[in-house]
């Protein structure tokens, strides 16, 4: 920048300095003319000089007049400048006094009218604030308070005019919203932009506009409330509805929707959709409370299923709402509950011990049966809930608590157990004797449970058990028979001193403890000892699953005979037992040589029977033939007393071939050879048979026989001859012990497949020393000559019935008569398959 572009002073000193230098290059006329201002000169004046002079003064020639053609040039627009400058500064000073007259005319109207303004230019300096607000207003008057909003007006609202602000500042826009002071009163602000500042307005609302600002925030609330209210009942699984005064739905949440099965709410409105069934309306209407409230559970069909729902239902003038809470799991689980609980109190109730549950407060909430046996305490008392102390006051006053020296002292360390962390265990010794072992069980969630185990009757086998115990050991060490037991590794746990006697074993030998093989190799003496033994280890250390018991007999190489035994014991171990039955196998000995010589004799005899009885029956036969030729008029004419011997004779043989036939069907029996012939018989037939047999001794001996066999008594399968035969016996026994015109009841019946016979007299009977042997052979009773007889009779019936499948049953009472029952299969083969099976 050239130096004349400084202050004047300075520019004129220069400009003065370089004319000098110039004036010293020319002439004086010349410069005056350069000076001067008029142009005809200066040309004149510059042409004469460059002729005069060099070409080198010419150019500082011409520098020099471009100079002060600059400076003139410059010094004109200066003054012009100046001109102008003077007129600009005086305009701008009227205008500065109308604006500042404008500004204090607008403060002063800001400060009088009921208004706060405060205005951001936004160069970082403090807004400034203008006007004034009343006190009530709740605004404060400080400008640093003031612009703390959250300490004159409520959380919210801060909070709202901050974010409006923000937008205000950040986008420019604008807002226009009502605030709540922390003294209840409202202030409208206002929020704006104008000329690159924000600006806050802030008013008092009074009157009619205070009125409005609070219904406008009160239904603002009442809407943000409702849309809460309805968001919180929309995310409900529980359906919820609302009603106008017409009782028409309004408003339904989604699970209102699902639950009438409607697409969503706003159609489950529009459709008019009703959640409840016309009985559960009526229940509404009727049970209704003078509130409008109604709550009940009702079952109600929602979703195609029919579940249990807890409505609550609240009615008023402008409409009514309600909702239904689906507690169709919590019924199901409280029904478990109950059912557990009344399981729980059932089980409790078989236990032998006593059990009481007290609640946190220390009250009564649950006894068993056992409990109240156990106290005998009067059940009003124990239902009455009463605490523990109290429980423990009437024991005491019973006297059935412990005697305690200081009960006070006893009764507040039982009652710790509330406070305790852990179970506890005591020990109650009653004044009666008994012993009580209690157990106080703390709940997480408070209260104590009690158990009361008497314990008397353990304590007691224990020390019955601890006495057991030692008898028997002593009853062990005094055995004749050995006895040791082996652990499930196979060593010695347990002996008694025979053991050690029959085997020569020392006791510093078993003291030990030896393992069975050790046992083995002490004692084997012999290849036959030595296999036994090797058994007897195999089922100590065997592995088998299913360990069995085991006996066997030993000979010894003494002569000795011992039966050994190996018991498998619960825990794994064995138990062997030796028995010195070496007297024993003498006898048995002796025993089964003297058993098969009787075997011997007995088959002897029976050889003997049946020879005789064949040797017997020929002459018999031939007897009793020529005797009937005898008595025969063919053969001649007989005396009396010839014909009643011949009469004799026959009715003698006659007997005694019915005797032989008889041991001949015994001893058939005996050797297991008898057959029955099986075929279908004619039960009535078969009576009428055997009656009609001994007709002649019915009539000898005057006896009334009385038959009852039905008509329709129909057939049976059995042999015919062996029944007739059983028929036979009885009725002749009956016959032989009645006395003279007595009577005989002979009677049939079938019931199913069973067909019973019963034979009874009205005679003497039968002793009752005797009825037990009836059934023998060659056992009778004889009361006289007529009633003697060979006591065979009932043996063959008995053997007979039996061999058919049936029974025999006898009754006799002595004076009175005999009964004999006989019990016959109606089909002995299904009887034999039946049995088989």
């Amino acid at each position: 920048m050239p130096e004349g572009s400084g202050n004047g002073v300075r520019g004129r000193t220069t400009w003065q300095d370089w004319s000098l230098k110039t004036i010293k290059l020319g002439s004086v006329s010349g410069l005056a003319m350069a000076l001067s201002g008029s142009p005809a000169a200066s040309a004149d004046f510059l042409s004469g000089t460059l002729a005069a002079i060099n070409p080198d003064t010419m150019v500082m020639f011409g520098a020099l007049g471009g100079m002060c053609a600059f400076a003139v040039t410059a010094a004109i627009a200066l003054v012009r400048h100046r001109a102008q400058s003077g007129q600009l500064t005086e305009a701008l000073e009227q205008e500065k006094r109308d604006l500042k007259f404008r500004v204090d005319r607008l403060e002063a109207m800001l400060n009088t009218d009921e208004q706060r303004v405060i205005v951001w230019t936004g160069n970082g300096a403090m807004p400034q604030i203008w006007g004034i607000l009343p006190e009530k207003s709740g605004v404060p008057r400080p400008p640093a308070q003031l612009l703390a909003f959250g300490s004159w007006l409520t959380a919210k609202c801060a909070g709202d005019l901050e974010r409006h602000l923000d937008l205000l500042f950040r986008t420019g826009e604008t807002f226009n919203t009502t605030l709540k002071t922390r003294t209840g009163s409202y202030v409208e602000a206002l929020g704006r932009t104008t000329g690159g500042a924000v600006v806050l307005r802030l008013r008092d609302l009074t009157g009619e506009r205070q009125a409005q600002a609070e219904l406008q925030t009160r239904n603002a609330k009442i809407s943000g409330e409702l849309h809460m209210l309805h968001a919180l009942l929309d995310a409900m699984p529980a359906p919820a509805w609302q009603r106008d005064a017409e009782g028409n739905v309004i408003w339904a949440n989604d699970a209102y929707a699902e639950a009438v099965e409607m697409p969503d709410a706003q159609a489950a409105v529009k459709e008019g959709a009703t959640f409840l069934d016309a009985a559960a309306r009526t229940a509404m209407a009727v049970q209704r409370n003078e509130d409008g409230c109604f709550s009940a559970r009702i079952p109600i069909v929602a979703s195609g299923q029919r579940r249990v729902f807890e409505i609550t239902d609240v009615n008023a003038n402008v409409g009514g709402a309600g909702i239904a809470v689906d507690i169709s799991e919590l019924e199901q689980a409280q029904k478990e509950l109950g059912r557990a609980e009344e399981f729980h109190g059932r089980t409790l109730d078989q236990l032998a011990a006593a059990v009481a549950i007290y609640s946190g407060d220390r009250k009564l909430q649950f006894y068993n049966a056992a409990f109240r046996q156990l106290w005998d305490l009067d059940p009003a008392f124990l239902e009455s809930h009463p605490e523990d102390g109290a429980v423990l006051d009437a024991l005491r006053a019973a006297r059935k608590l412990p005697e305690q020296a200081d009960y006070r002292g006893w009764r507040n360390k039982m009652l710790e157990g509330y406070q305790s962390l852990e179970a506890r265990e005591s020990w109650w010794h009653l004044p009666d004797g008994r012993t009580l072992r209690v157990i106080a069980n703390p709940h997480p969630q408070g209260g104590v449970t009690y158990i009361y185990e008497n314990v008397t009757e353990q304590l007691d086998l224990e020390s019955r058990y601890n006495a057991l115990t030692r008898v028997q050991g002593e009853t062990l060490d005094n055995l004749s028979e050995a006895v040791a037991v082996f652990g499930s590794d196979g060593k010695l746990r347990l002996w008694n001193p025979a053991f050690g006697r029959i085997w020569d074993l020392e006791e510093d030998q078993l003291s030990k403890f030896p393992h069975v093989n050790e046992v083995v190799s002490a004692c084997a003496l012999n290849d036959y000892e030595k296999t036994a033994w090797e058994q007897l280890a195999s089922n100590v250390t065997g592995l088998v699953d299913n360990r069995t018991q085991n006996v066997s007999r030993l000979e010894r190489h003494n002569g000795a005979v011992l039966d050994y035994a190996t018991v498998p014991l619960p825990d794994g171990g064995t138990l062997v037992t030796f028995v010195d039955v070496t007297d024993s196998v003498n006898v048995e000995r002796a025993l089964l040589e003297k058993n098969e010589a009787l075997e011997q004799a007995d088959q002897i005899k029976n050889a003997f029977i049946q020879h005789v009885s064949y040797e017997l029956r020929s002459p018999l036969t031939n007897i009793i033939g020529f005797a009937q030729l005898l008595a025969d008029p063919k053969f001649g004419d007989l005396t009396e007393k010839q014909g009643e011997y011949a009469d004799y004779i026959q009715s003698s043989s006659s007997a005694l071939l019915a005797i032989i036939n008889d041991i001949l069907d015994l001893a058939t029996l005996d050797a297991g050879i008898m057959e029955l012939d099986l075929r279908e018989v004619d039960l009535a037939s078969t009576v009428e048979a055997a009656v009609e047999g001994l007709k002649d001794r019915i009539a000898e001996a005057r006896i009334n026989l009385r038959t009852q066999v039905p008509d329709n008594i129909g057939n049976m399968i059995a042999d015919e001859k062996r029944l007739r035969q059983v028929l036979f016996n009885l009725i002749s026994n009956a016959v032989r012990y009645s006395e003279p015109d007595g009577i005989v009841d002979i009677s049939c019946d079938r019931d199913d497949d069973k067909v019973t016979f019963v034979v009874q007299d009205h005679g003497l009977g039968i002793p009752a020393e005797i009825l037990t042997q009836v059934f023998n052979r060659f056992v009778g009773h004889d009361t006289g000559a007529r009633r003697q007889g060979a006591g065979l009779g009932l043996a063959i019936v008995k053997s007979f019935v039996e061999l058919h499948g049936g029974t025999v049953d006898i009754d006799s009472v002595v004076g009175k008569g005999t009964t004999v029952t006989c019990v016959f299969p109606a089909h002995p083969d299904l009887a034999d398959q039946a049995a088989a099976e």
